[in-house]
């Protein structure tokens, strides 16, 4: 059927294609790392290579995530300075200005905080959640952990590097 429209129909297909991956490129110009997030992707989601051995020394679950909210950026400071100087933490994120929607004492209530996201071995949780309870301002404080099944090795032993006491 082409040979039958004749070549201009093929060299307009050709330029058409042509045109629509230099604009797609173009577009993506300003943000060259969206071109990697394909790469990122499969990085995050491929499984600890049991050959490698810095891999086998990992116990899944070793390390946790723990979050806990605060009523503001200045208290959240506070705390995390706090827990990386006693060593209970390697790391702690900061993130302003979450909205929290909850039932207490049968009212709902609505308020800004900022969100601890605090990375520990999961041996420390218990002897962290006491220190947090005793210096965090709220009646009830939210101190919920999530153990680390796999993720960059170098950064979990990182963590516990961080966090074993010298």
């Amino acid at each position: 059927m082409l040979v039958e429209r004749g070549p201009q129909v093929w060299l307009g297909g050709v330029a058409a294609l042509f045109l629509s991956l230099l604009w797609m490129r173009a577009l993506l110009f300003p943000y060259p790392r969206l071109l990697l997030l394909p790469r990122a992707f499969s990085m995050a989601s491929r499984p600890p290579d049991a050959s490698d051995p810095a891999s086998s020394d990992y116990v899944a679950g070793s390390v946790s995530v723990v979050f806990v909210t605060c009523p503001s950026e200045k208290i959240a400071k506070t705390i995390a300075r706090s827990v990386v100087e006693k060593q209970l933490a390697a790391c702690v994120n900061l993130v302003p200005h979450i909205t929290s929607i909850y039932d207490w004492k049968g009212k709902i209530q609505e308020d800004c905080e900022v969100m601890m996201m605090i990375k520990t071995q999961t041996s420390l949780t218990p002897n962290l959640t006491e220190f947090i309870r005793s210096v965090h301002p709220y009646e009830v404080v939210e101190v919920i952990s999530l153990p680390v099944q796999q993720g960059n090795l170098p950064y979990l032993h990182w963590v516990k590097d961080c966090t074993t006491r010298k």
